[in-house]
This record gives structure tokens, sequence and C-alpha cells, in this order.
């Protein structure tokens, strides 16, 4: 049977069925769907809905004597052909907007302050990505003696996203050497993206004799930590106590391997930069997570566009959330932080 041909009652049931389990965490029974839900159907005829709907594996009996609660594959169906999106309140837009237009010193604020916005309002855990900066243009160079042999280094890319990074220096730092080194880097570098920089630094820094030469030499032997950014370096969460709270993880082991997911980032970093993530709603639900660690939980992305670079914000919480009203939170956010990257 094709799902999207589920009759309206079945629709209706399954509906039910998931809406209840969201709000409560306990298996639903045929009692609760007739006492709780004006379905206009009588209890018998909701029992065999129930057992078709079971028979056509959207929802599980996990034990003999409980009610049901909905699989995989029925939380799919249920975003795909039944979900009606939840407008965010006047208040919560309101809300969203004072949290995130502000002026912030560096970019990285900007997507700390998403992701703790998206996790206070979801109760679920926020998740905001830095674009990715393979393809983003350097604007400019800053070099910042912080100690006698201590180097720190500001790299500045189009559309106002700036990396920072501490070289060590094999001898003391002289202005006019970092004053006269900064100039030729800027002017060799500058109007490239980061991927050029780190395929011809080699070449464009040759003849730079009015440079340092110990610095370039440390430019050149460090340019992979230079231009190299860390995809779990730029994923930014908020709301951590809010996932770890869930009924889902009361069990130690399952709140002991969530814990250590999101510690080690790495993982949730290549969830919310993979392909298929486009500007829209994305709900990718348990199984379908090529990474097993994540079969417990749903992810609600939305990729952002600031200007030609593109990154993603997104909701991760146990398979059993509030998809009607994440699906518009998370629309919402990726749109402003949109028009904010993009001024």
């Amino acid at each position: 049977m094709v799902f999207e041909d589920l009759s309206p009652r079945e629709k209706s049931v399954l509906g039910a069925v998931i809406e209840h389990y969201v709000a409560t965490a306990q298996p639903v029974g045929s009692k609760i769907i007739v006492h709780k839900y004006d379905l206009g159907i009588s209890s018998a005829t909701i029992r065999n809905t129930m057992q078709k709907l079971e028979d056509l594996g959207l929802i599980d009996q996990p034990h003999t004597s409980a009610g049901r609660i909905p699989t995989d594959k029925g939380y799919r169906v249920y975003v795909d052909y039944i979900l009606k999106p939840e407008m965010l309140s006047a208040p919560e837009r309101k809300k969203i907007k004072e949290k995130i237009m502000v002026d912030y010193k560096a970019i990285e604020e900007l997507f700390e302050q998403t992701s703790k916005v998206l996790g206070d309002i979801s109760k679920q855990l926020g998740v905001s990505l830095a674009p990715s900066f393979d393809k983003g243009i350097l604007t400019n160079i800053d070099l910042i003696p912080v100690a006698e042999k201590k180097l720190l280094v500001i790299l500045a890319v189009k559309s106002g996203l700036v990396k920072t990074i501490l070289l060590e220096a094999e001898s003391s730092l002289k202005s006019l050497a970092l004053e006269k080194t900064k100039n030729i880097l800027n002017e060799r570098l500058c109007g490239l993206t980061l991927k050029q920089i780190v395929d011809s630094m080699d070449q464009r820094l040759k003849d730079t004799s009015s440079a340092d030469p110990k610095l370039i030499r440390l430019f050149l032997n460090s340019k992979e930590v230079l231009v190299s950014f860390q995809k779990e370096e730029n994923i930014h969460l908020g709301g951590t106590l809010n996932i770890v709270n869930q009924p889902e993880f009361q069990n130690q082991d399952k709140l002991s391997s969530l814990i250590e997911l999101l510690e080690e980032k790495k993982t949730l970093a290549e969830l919310f930069s993979r392909k298929g993530i486009s500007e829209g709603i994305t709900i990718t639900i348990g199984k379908e997570h090529k990474h097993s660690d994540f079969s417990s939980l749903s992810l609600v992305t939305s990729a952002y566009q600031a200007k030609d670079l593109k990154g993603t914000i997104g909701i991760v919480g146990p398979k059993r959330m509030k998809y009607a009203k994440l699906v518009s939170l998370v629309d919402y956010t990726s749109k402003l932080l949109s028009e904010i990257l993009s001024r």
C-alpha cells in the first residue's frame, strides 16, 4: 500500500496516536483516542484502524497489554502527509528577532545566540553550523603580537566571518617586520577563496624580499591550520539540558551515549553539513540517519544563505517531538538569519 493513499480515517487515527504520544511519552490505547479526540467514529472502528496501522508498520505495540507507539515509518508518514505547521505566535517571533538581531563583536556570537534561541523556544537542542569556509573569499589578514614569540592571526572572510589562530614564532616579533609581512600577505592572498589560498600559497609567497622570511615560512608551514575550518569547531549548541531531561534518556546508558555524542560534536557536525539539506525544511527521523548513534533522534533542519556561503541550523530531539511547531520555528529563524547575514 502506498502510504499517501491512507484513508482520511486512517490518517486521523495515526495523527491522534502520534500527537498524544508526543504530548505524554506514553503508549496510546484506543480508549484514549475515543475520549480525547473527537474523530466521529466508534471505539470498535478505532481499534480496527489501529490494528491496520500496526499491520502497515506505522505503529507498534511494545508490550502485549500496552497501547501503541509510532514507528519511524509512522513518523515519516505523519510529517509527509498529515502534519500541518503550527505558526509561531507574535510574541515568539518578536522574541527571536530581539535575541538575534543585535550588534555582535564577532560573527560567532550570532551563531551561538541562534542555537540558544532555538533551544529555548523548542525545549529541545538548538544547533547552528557556521558556513563552510572553502568558498569564502579572504578580505583581510591582521597580525597581532600577543607575547614575545606568539602571534595572533585574524582572517576576515567576506560576509563578516572571522577566524583567529595563535601561532608560535621561532624568535621575537618585530613591529616593522610584522607590518611589512602583513602588507605582503594582504596584497597576494586577499580576494582569493580559502581553497585557492591552500592550493597556491607556496607559489604566491615566493619572492617576498620585503617581508620577514621567518614569518613567511611560519605561514607556509601553518597553512593547513590557517585556512582549515573544522566543522566541529563551527557548530554551536543551545539547550543541552532540554534534551538530556527528556523521558527517552532517563536510562543511564542512553543518557551517557547521548552526552558523549554531543560533547564529541564531530558526528553532529557531519549530519548538519551533509548534502540534501536545502532552504526549506528537511526532517530526518530515527534510522534514516546513517549514524546508528542517532537512531533514537530526529533532526529538523534548514539551510541559510550568507551571500556566497551556506550553513545550517536546526533542532535535535527525540523522535517524539512537536514537529508542527518546530517546522515553523526552524523555517522562520533560518530566513531571519539569511536576512541578517546578507546585509
